[in-house]
């Protein structure tokens, strides 16, 4: 059923009362589910190992969800060999998962997200500094009929108004009394919606999800990642976001949202407990057949599952042929897979990346 009153993109904050019984009821798991995750993504001994290894997978899914594909083989190479092109959607994934820990960098910084650390996160994505929309043309079209579903905001002065609007609502707890889960949703909403830029809104919105959950310390570190979920639920994504704009229907969004970062937190769980186990089990096996084990060497193994002597002459300041030894001996036991790259050789923790493709 259609609303009486058609939805039009305003400032916020929204003036109807958008928190209902139903969504209400839905919002204390999901905090739960959160609230499990930073506890159990904090026991990790070296916070990067999840930076580095989830934040690559999500600039995986969140790039497919644009129909940028790639494989984890392309993208772990790609880091290899500092950035030389394995193909260009692994270099596109490459530029998200920059833009992300540059997006985490400013707001971990600043304690704030404002409108110039949203337009640096998508020049880091998008390698270019064009800014807000400064021509009017663009439409969003359904993929299959090519029939404009939605006309975004056409001037300059409009799209500045409304960013500028929504980095006061993001942070300025004055201005809504929002549950911060709700308010994601909305911030999110009403980000696509201004489709402040020629391209990369999909991508650079998803990132400001998480920063969001980070500057309301819901998280600490950027690991809760929705587009999992998104892909896995494309087309009601998509429908939800479509039925808001046209009828003004919010509780199917806000209800489809909560529900993906409560499934989302409760699979990133179970994916570091995983991550957690292994680690544990190579901890045992270094330490008690290796005289050169140490945690630094172990949490490189975790970092980078797929390493190379460069990697750990870094991280451990030892000279190339105590690292090459180090690498050729866990090869030799089958703790890492050795293959050859160019020249030179790089180092699979294939355990690691079994349990990071299964995502």
């Amino acid at each position: 059923m259609a609303s009486l009153h058609p939805w039009i993109l305003k400032e916020l904050p929204l003036q109807n009362e958008i928190e209902t019984k139903k969504v209400l009821k839905r919002l204390p798991a999901a905090h739960a589910a959160l609230a499990e995750l930073k506890g159990i993504a904090a026991t990790i001994p070296d916070q990067h190992i999840l930076i580095n290894t989830l934040g690559l997978q999500e600039a995986k899914d969140s790039s497919a969800i644009e129909n940028i594909i790639t494989t984890h083989d392309e993208l772990y190479k790609t880091i290899l060999t500092s950035g030389k092109i394995h193909s260009l959607n692994a270099k596109e994934v490459q530029n998200y998962a920059a833009a992300l820990k540059t997006g985490f960098s400013l707001v971990a910084e600043s304690g704030l997200m404002s409108v110039k650390t949203i337009l640096k996160i998508q020049e880091t994505l998008e390698k270019n500094s064009a800014g807000f929309r400064k021509l009017p043309g663009t439409v969003l079209k359904n993929e299959s009929t090519g029939e404009t579903i939605y006309t975004p905001p056409q001037e300059f002065d409009e799209i500045v108004r409304l960013m500028n609007n929504l980095e006061k609502f993001i942070n300025d707890p004055e201005m809504s009394d929002l549950d911060p889960l709700v308010k994601m949703a909305v911030i999110h909403l009403q980000f696509e919606s201004i489709h402040p830029f020629y391209d990369g809104n999909g991508r650079t919105g998803r990132i400001i999800n998480i920063l969001y959950l980070i500057l309301e310390k819901l998280q600490t570190i950027p690991v809760l990642y929705l587009s999992s979920y998104i892909i896995r639920n494309k087309p009601s994504y998509y429908r939800l976001l479509q039925l808001v704009r046209e009828e003004n229907q919010m509780e199917e969004w806000l209800l489809f949202m909560i529900k993906g970062i409560e499934e989302t937190a409760k699979e990133t769980i179970d994916l570091i407990m995983m991550i957690k186990e292994l680690m544990t089990d190579y901890k045992y096996r270094m330490r008690d057949h290796y005289k050169f084990y140490s945690q630094d060497l172990l949490n490189n193994l975790f970092r980078h599952p797929y390493t190379k002597i460069e990697f750990v002459v870094r991280d451990l300041g030892v000279s190339r042929l105590t690292a090459s030894n180090y690498l050729n001996k866990l090869a030799e036991d089958r703790l890492l897979k050795k293959e050859k790259l160019g020249t030179g050789n790089y180092y699979i923790n294939e355990p690691l990346l079994e349990l990071l493709s299964k995502r």
